[in-house]
């Protein structure tokens, strides 16, 4: 039997999609209108979509609300948190959902086929039967809400949905997304925020939230996609029988229309919060912005990619150096937003003046016309064109699954053309097109037509106001303590009243019966088996070679490593410097612009990056190794040139160029500044192991708040400071670019090896030769600070962490357990769920390093109480076998993600030079498999340890870290 057997289908369309090794099929399901699409391959990793056509009609956030509400219970799965218990307990290699502009999609991704075909159950009734009409608690958790605790309290406004806005909008590049997009479509959905304005979320009622949900969470406004190797037919009668059948087609008005073109371009300006101390000079963002055609030109699609890459986004690009070079801006960046109907092309410098408009403007015009005029240069088309074509070739998107990366690039077209799902699939064809465009004008003309000529665009102003986030927090207190003098008393009292029936249901643990409805697998569904190390000791030409046999599909992935170990500490920070200033600064034989050119003509692309490796074995000594590594990817052929390309960033860099050197440090210092406001988390908890810790300072100083220091100093100082500098990155480089210093690790198929050996004599022999000076290895100090850094965001980063085998305690891999235990359970209760806050995580590594964190979370001193709370929880730990085979289940997931090739070789390199063995991963996974209650009850002194340590350090808002003061050894200004 086949899919055409399926009498509850009409197939519409089939498609060979070779370049992605899959058959694709377009079907419609007769009864209720939904869409299906399959991918048909030998994919292990199974992905399942349900999407919707959700456009907003303003910016209360009600398709993110909704995304957030529909996973809290459902009719078959009535249980307060069916998305945690997932995370808790499935074997997930991808689980979440995402709220765009105009869609909002519910993707699951596994290997195990009865874990996929839960997900797909769990999801399926979440989205068509969730609880949002049951009662009203769902929505004010995680939408809005007001709080009030007493009669006599302070009114406030709590909410997930409410919170995480608040985070996002304290980011001047997030409000600068979102006016960019609502300044370009003043008359069509995207005009307003979907996800939601802070000032505009609690506007939205209970009704029109359930409204919202009548009207478009209907198969007929439904896209099902399915991507893998399983048993279509089956999946399809599944979903048949199940759901769909029992829908009727009802047309739902989703269309998404386009924006009529603007006759002349607009202006908006809008300011963001900073803090009374930062400067208002140098912190405007200004963008350029126009309307390119529409998705469903697969052409435009892909040659705006490369135009962005040409003109904009590859080091050296022209219109970038022309802003830099004009000095508008200390950062330069293009971007191509191709997931919505209209993409928008914008050109953004970011650190300018508001009086630098007019300059920003002609600098951009005039460029581009000279550019079209004169021609762009040839070659970076070419780069560009072979950088995104080796990309889509090599499918490589790090952790997420290549199933869920396609199905979304589906939507890009699909959404908005039924019949034309597949265009963005078969993209080899439109770029032979576009390699024999290069020649022909065809690009220059596309600069005329979508650029110069275009008026549908905008230039959009992102201004600085000190003190803005302190200034609306009083707006709005001084707004909720009107409103309350206006109630009654018995108003009053119905607010406490709500308050505490949220907080009583918040407290409510879902009923046993109920969560047993949620499939779990069991742990003998779970292989005892480790997955492969491949790691080959060799030599070749004298230099020590890790080699990983894995077929790479004719790619070889090269590592080259660096001794860092002897560079004292006062010149870490100049090697986090000269690791961001390698492969974008003029070499003897080529301008940074043509080298980035030449590497992504001939190559996958090169990168380089500082990194730790800690012997696990001499954990208590705390003895690391820290190297310098330049890691390239190439076909087979193309190896010679890609280890030539190596040799000349490494060793023909003109690290005295005064000029880019300062222009790199500007650069650096904005995007250290940009990560600190959307990573807060990760800078708040390195920076607080790095009090006690030597590995956790020597990140902290190469790449955190301590890094971010001396960029700062050097950038603002740079005239007294540049001999130190370039003194500094001469002698780093002339230390460490040696043979004697070097080891390579090498990713191929058994074919690509004896190429890589023809290749490494000439790049070894060509390093740093003569007396090796000694230094010793590197000793570290530490100081413990714990310290409070103010930023402008309306929201707190909030970490605690300690070294629990400092503190007496062991690691084992039930460790493991107790970070999906704390992440999902005793955090998300507390932190989120209650506390209101976006994200919380906690982690435990082998050297000893633990943390809690908070994200996006409105409290500081409430949160900390509630790490305090963290032992007993875990001393009184007590809950039935299947939950702890959930937690076990949902820990193996996290460990055994699908691997690309590239991956399987790091991972195996990772463990080589860490010194972890085989024996000790199986270790490992047999302590997470056979781990019982008392084991985790036992990691309590794991926790006491940690919290006995007494590091902390928050980021977050000036007035939140100022009442908190007592708890800071320092406050600062980040």
């Amino acid at each position: 039997m086949s899919i055409y057997d399926l009498t509850a289908y009409e197939v519409l369309q089939q498609e060979d999609l070779s370049d992605l090794k899959s058959k694709g099929t377009l079907l419609k399901h007769k009864k209720s209108g939904a869409r299906v699409l399959l991918m048909e391959n030998d994919d292990e990793n199974k992905v399942f979509t349900i999407g919707f056509r959700t456009p907003p009609s303003d910016s209360t956030g009600v398709p993110h609300i909704m995304e957030h509400s529909v996973l809290c219970g459902s009719r078959e799965f009535p249980v307060k948190d069916p998305f945690v218990e997932l995370v808790k307990g499935s074997l997930n290699t991808f689980l979440n959902a995402m709220t765009y502009p105009d869609k909002t999609v519910y993707p699951v991704a596994s290997c195990n086929d009865k874990d996929f075909q839960n997900l797909m159950h769990v999801y399926m009734d979440a989205v068509f039967y969730p609880d949002i009409y049951k009662q009203d608690k769902t929505f004010r958790q995680e939408g809005w809400s007001y709080k009030l605790d007493d009669p006599d309290g302070e009114l406030t406004i709590s909410g997930v949905v409410y919170n995480e806005m608040k985070g996002a909008y304290s980011s001047p590049e997030g409000v600068l997304d979102r006016v960019i997009q609502s300044s370009l479509f003043t008359d069509t959905t995207y005009a307003v925020d979907s996800g939601g304005d802070p000032e505009v979320i609690p506007q939205l009622t209970y009704e029109q939230f359930l409204d919202f949900h009548r009207k478009y969470y209907h198969p007929s406004n439904s896209y099902i996609y399915l991507y893998g190797d399983m048993d279509m037919e089956e999946k399809l009668r599944w979903l048949d029988e199940k759901y769909l059948s029992h829908f009727e087609n009802e047309p739902v008005d989703s269309e998404i229309h386009l924006q009529k073109p603007f006759t002349e371009m607009r202006e908006v300006v809008q300011n963001y919060s900073i803090t009374s101390e930062e400067s208002e000079e140098d912190n405007t963002y200004l963008s350029y912005n126009k309307v390119v055609g529409t998705s469903l030109d697969e052409k435009l699609y892909l040659a705006f990619e490369i135009l962005d890459y040409a003109l904009l986004s590859a080091p050296g690009a022209p219109l970038k150096k022309a802003l830099i070079d004009a000095g508008i801006g200390k950062d330069v960046s293009g971007s191509f937003d191709s997931g919505i109907y209209q993409p928008v092309f914008s050109i953004v410098a970011k650190n300018a003046n508001v009086e630098q408009k007019e300059a920003f403007i002609s600098t951009i015009e005039d460029t581009l016309r000279k550019i079209a005029e004169e021609g762009i240069d040839k070659k970076a088309l070419r780069a560009g064109i072979n950088y995104h074509e080796f990309r889509f070739r090599e499918a490589d998107f790090g952790s997420y699954p290549r199933g869920l990366m396609y199905g979304l690039q589906l939507f890009d077209s699909w959404l908005y053309d039924e019949e034309k799902p597949f265009i963005h699939m078969k993209a080899i064809p439109t770029f032979e097109f576009l390699k024999e465009q290069v020649e022909t004008g065809y690009f220059e003309e596309l600069i005329r037509e979508y650029i110069l000529d275009n008026p549908h665009g905008s230039i959009v102003i992102i201004r600085p106001e000190q003190g803005m986030t302190a200034r609306m927090d009083k707006e709005l207190a001084d707004r909720l303590q009107a409103y309350k003098e206006g109630l009654s008393a018995e108003e009053i009292a119905a607010l406490v009243k709500a308050t505490k029936e949220l907080e009583a249901y918040q407290e409510e643990e879902s009923a046993p019966e109920d969560l047993a409805k949620i499939p779990v697998l069991g742990r003998e569904d779970i292989s005892r088996e480790i997955a492969p190390i491949y790691n080959e000791e060799r030599q070749t030409d004298g230099v020590k070679l890790l080699y990983h046999d894995v077929e790479t599909n004719g790619i070889g992935y090269v590592t080259a490593l660096f001794d860092l170990s002897e560079i004292e500490e006062e010149l870490l920070p100049y090697a986090g410097i000269l690791q961001s200033v390698l492969g974008i600064i003029d070499t003897e034989h080529y301008g940074y612009g043509e080298l980035f050119n030449e590497i992504n003509v001939h190559t996958g692309g090169i990168g380089t990056s500082l990194e730790l490796y800690t012997d696990v074995t001499k954990v208590k000594e705390k003895e690391f190794r820290a190297t310098f590594e330049i890691k390239g990817k190439a076909l087979y052929p193309k190896l010679d040139v890609l280890f030539a390309m190596m040799r000349e960033i490494l060793m023909e860099s003109k690290l005295g160029d005064e000029k880019r050197l300062k222009e790199i440090l500007s650069m650096l210092k904005t995007r250290l500044q940009t990560s600190f406001l959307s990573a807060g988390h990760t800078t708040a908890v390195l920076r607080s192991l790095s009090y006690t810790s030597p590995i956790a300072r020597f990140r902290d100083i190469t790449s955190g708040i301590g890094f971010y220091e001396v960029v700062k100093d050097l950038e603002e100082n740079f005239e007294e400071r540049k001999e130190l500098l370039i003194e500094n990155l001469k002698k780093i480089a002339g230390r460490i670019f040696r043979k004697e210093n070097l080891m390579l690790s090498y990713t191929s198929a058994q074919e690509g090896l004896a190429v890589l050996e023809k290749a490494v004599p000439q790049f070894a022999d060509s390093l740093h030769t003569g007396e090796k000076e000694s230094h010793g290895q590197c000793i570290i100090h530490c100081k413990k600070r714990n310290e409070g850094f103010r930023t402008s965001s309306k929201v707190q980063y909030v970490a605690r962490t300690g070294n629990f085998i400092d503190g007496g305690a062991e690691y084992t891999g039930a460790l493991q357990i107790l970070k999906v235990i704390l992440s999902y359970d005793y955090l998300w209760q507390n932190v989120r769920v209650k506390g209101g806050a976006y994200g919380c995580m906690s982690g435990f590594n082998r050297i000893g390093e633990g943390y809690l964190v908070s994200y996006r979370d409105p409290n500081l001193e409430k949160t900390m109480e509630i790490y305090e709370g963290v032992v007993d929880y875990l001393k009184n730990f007590d809950i039935d076998d299947r939950d702890m085979n959930k937690f076990i289940i949902g820990t193996i997931s996290n460990l055994d993600r699908p691997m690309n090739p590239a991956a399987k070789g790091s991972r195996s390199l990772n463990l080589y030079m860490n010194r972890i063995t085989e024996e000790m991963i199986r270790r490992e996974r047999e302590q997470i498999l056979d781990a019982q209650q008392e084991d985790i009850r036992g990691l309590a002194t794991v926790l006491e340890a940690v919290l006995a340590a007494g590091e902390l350090c928050v980021i977050g808002s000036e007035e939140k870290i100022e009442d908190a003061k007592e708890m800071f050894g320092e406050i600062r200004t980040l």
